[in-house]
C-alpha cells in the first residue's frame, strides 16, 4: 500500500478519533451530575415495553430475511439451481429479489421513537455541527460508491449485460473478463465495506432500531468482506484507468 494513502487514512483516522472522543466527552459530561443510573435504567424499561419489543422483532425478521436471501442466492448451489431454472436471467432474478427484499425491508421496518438513544446531538453546538459533518462523511462515502461503480462493470452486475451478450450470441461476458478481476469478484461482488459502515454510524441521534440496523449490517459485512492486498492494487489501477479516459474524452471535447 503507498506511503501517501497510509499517511492520509492515518490523518483522517486521528482526526474522525479526536471528533468521536470530544463527543463522548461531551456525553459523558451530560451525565456527570446525575450518573449513569437513569440512563441504563431507561434502557432496561424499553427492552421491557411490548410495543418496543414488538418493533425489534420485526425490524429483525426483516433484516434476517434480507441476509438470507442476499446470501443463500449468491451460493453455488443456489446459483446452480437458478441458472438451470432461468438460464441467462439468473443474474437479473438475483438481483431483482435483492430489490424486493430491500424494498420490503424499507417499507415495513418498525422505528422506534419513543425509545432512549444510544447518543443524540440535540443541544448546541452539537446540533448545528454533527448533522454537518455527518452530512458530509455520508456525501464522501456515495461519492467513493458512485466511482466504484465507474470500475465495475454495472451492466453485468446488474444483469443486463448477460441478456445482451445471449442475444448477440457473445457467451458469458464472465468469460472475457481478467483472472484477476475474477478474483476479486470471488472475494467480493461491491467492496463497500468502510463507506456503508460511515452511513450506519455516522449519525446524529442513534435510536435503538437505528443502532440494531446498524450493528446486523456491520456484522454481515465484516463477515462477507475478503478482499486483500491485490485486489486493492487491482481496484486502484482500474480507477486511475478510467480518469485516465474520462480525461482524454474531456481534452477531446475541448480540443
Amino acid at each position: 500500500m503507498q506511503p501517501g494513502l497510509i499517511a492520509l487514512g492515518g490523518a483522517l483516522g486521528g482526526d474522525i478519533s479526536l471528533r468521536t472522543t470530544k463527543i463522548f466527552s461531551w456525553t459523558t459530561s451530560g451525565h456527570r451530575l446525575t450518573g449513569w443510573r437513569p440512563l441504563v435504567c431507561r434502557w432496561k424499561t424499553a427492552l421491557r415495553d411490548p410495543k418496543i419489543l414488538h418493533s425489534l422483532t420485526v425490524d429483525v425478521g426483516l433484516i434476517v430475511l434480507f441476509v438470507l436471501q442476499h446470501s443463500l442466492m449468491a451460493s453455488d448451489r443456489v446459483k446452480h439451481w437458478t441458472c438451470n431454472c432461468f438460464g441467462v436471467l439468473q443474474r437479473t432474478v438475483y438481483v431483482f429479489c435483492t430489490d424486493l427484499s430491500l424494498q420490503l425491508l424499507m417499507r415495513y421496518w418498525q422505528p422506534v421513537q419513543d425509545g432512549p438513544m444510544l447518543w443524540s446531538t440535540n443541544t448546541e453546538p452539537w446540533i448545528t455541527w454533527v448533522p454537518l459533518i455527518c452530512f458530509i462523511l455520508h456525501f464522501i462515502s456515495w461519492l467513493i460508491i458512485f466511482s466504484i461503480i465507474l470500475i465495475f462493470d454495472y451492466a453485468e452486475l446488474m444483469g443486463v449485460k448477460q441478456v445482451y451478450y445471449y442475444c448477440l450470441g457473445m457467451g458469458d461476458p464472465l468469460a472475457v473478463k481478467s483472472s484477476r478481476a475474477l478474483r476479486l469478484y470471488s472475494h467480493l461482488r461491491h467492496p463497500l465495506y468502510v463507506e456503508f459502515l460511515l452511513i450506519l454510524w455516522a449519525v446524529p441521534c442513534l435510536s435503538i432500531d437505528r443502532l440494531l440496523l446498524a450493528s446486523l449490517f456491520t456484522v454481515y459485512l465484516t463477515c462477507a468482506h475478503s478482499l486483500d492486498e491485490q485486489d486493492y492494487l487491482y481496484l486502484r489501477a482500474q480507477l486511475d484507468k478510467k480518469f485516465q479516459i474520462f480525461s482524454r474524452e474531456e481534452a477531446q471535447e475541448v480540443g
